[in-house]
C-alpha cells in the first residue's frame, strides 16, 4: 500500500485541497489522493460501495453517512462554510445583487444562467427561483449542468451569470466574482470532514482531519472563498 489518504471531497474544499495537498505531503511524508464531485454524486458512490479513508461533504451529507454507519461519529470535524454567489465573464458589467428585487432583476435580465443540478447551491438556487416566482422564466434560458464548475459556461459563453458556492466560482480562471447572493435569502453551506469506518488507514486519516480543521489551514480557506 503506498503512503496515501484517500479522500472523497465535494467540489467546494477542490481549491483549498490542493492549495495545501504538497505542504502537507512534504511535512508529514503522507500523500493526498483526492478526487472531487458534487456531494450527492459523492453520497451514490459510496452507497455503491466505492471506499476511502476521509470524505468532505456538507454536514447533511455527512450525518446521513454516520446515521448509515460509514463515517465514525467521532471523528466528524466541521471545517468551513460557504455562500453561494454570482459570477460573470472577466471584463463583463457587473450587475446589481445587492437587494432581491436587484437580483430578481439580475436573473431575469440575463442571457442565459448557469447552474448545476446536483451541488447544494443548484439545490438552493432551484427553490430560490421557484420562490421568487421566476423559476420559468430563468430556466427557459438557463445552462443546467449535471455535476462541475459552472463558471466554465462563462467562458465558454454559454452563460452571462453563474451561480455556485462561491469557493467553486473561484477554481476557473477568466471569471469575476460579482458577489454572494444577498444573505437573507440563503443558508450557508458547512462542509465537514470525517473518517470512513472502513478506512486501513485510520491513523493516517485522522491526521489529516486534525491538520484540515488547524488554524494552518484558516488562511487557505478563506483565500478560497469559504470561512472556516
Amino acid at each position: 500500500m503506498d503512503n496515501s489518504v484517500r479522500v472523497l471531497s465535494t467540489l467546494a474544499l477542490k481549491g483549498a485541497v490542493a492549495r495545501v495537498a504538497a505542504a502537507y505531503q512534504a511535512a508529514s511524508g503522507v500523500r493526498i489522493d483526492a478526487d472531487f464531485a458534487p456531494t450527492l454524486a459523492l453520497l451514490e458512490r459510496l452507497r455503491g460501495g466505492e471506499t476511502a479513508d476521509l470524505v468532505i461533504l456538507t454536514r447533511e451529507g455527512l450525518d446521513e453517512m454516520t446515521g448509515e454507519g460509514r463515517v465514525a461519529r467521532k471523528s466528524v470535524v466541521d471545517l468551513a462554510r460557504s455562500y453561494v454567489g454570482v459570477a460573470v465573464k472577466a471584463g463583463a458589467a457587473h450587475p446589481d445583487i445587492a437587494s432581491e428585487a436587484a437580483l430578481r432583476a439580475a436573473l431575469l435580465g440575463a442571457r442565459a444562467v448557469a447552474y448545476s443540478r446536483l451541488g447544494a447551491s443548484g439545490i438552493l438556487f432551484a427553490q430560490l427561483i421557484a420562490r421568487l416566482g421566476i423559476a420559468e422564466a430563468v430556466n427557459a434560458r438557463a445552462v443546467i449542468i449535471p455535476a462541475g464548475f459552472t463558471a466554465e459556461r462563462l467562458v465558454s459563453g454559454e452563460a452571462d451569470l453563474a451561480i455556485q458556492q462561491i469557493s467553486e466560482l473561484k477554481q476557473i480562471d477568466g471569471v469575476e466574482i460579482v458577489g454572494p447572493i444577498p444573505l437573507g435569502l440563503q443558508t450557508p453551506a458547512v462542509f465537514s470532514a470525517g473518517r470512513m469506518v472502513a478506512s486501513e488507514r485510520a491513523a493516517a486519516a485522522d491526521h489529516l482531519l486534525r491538520y484540515l480543521a488547524s488554524a494552518d489551514v484558516a488562511p487557505v480557506l478563506r483565500a478560497t472563498g469559504l470561512e472556516p
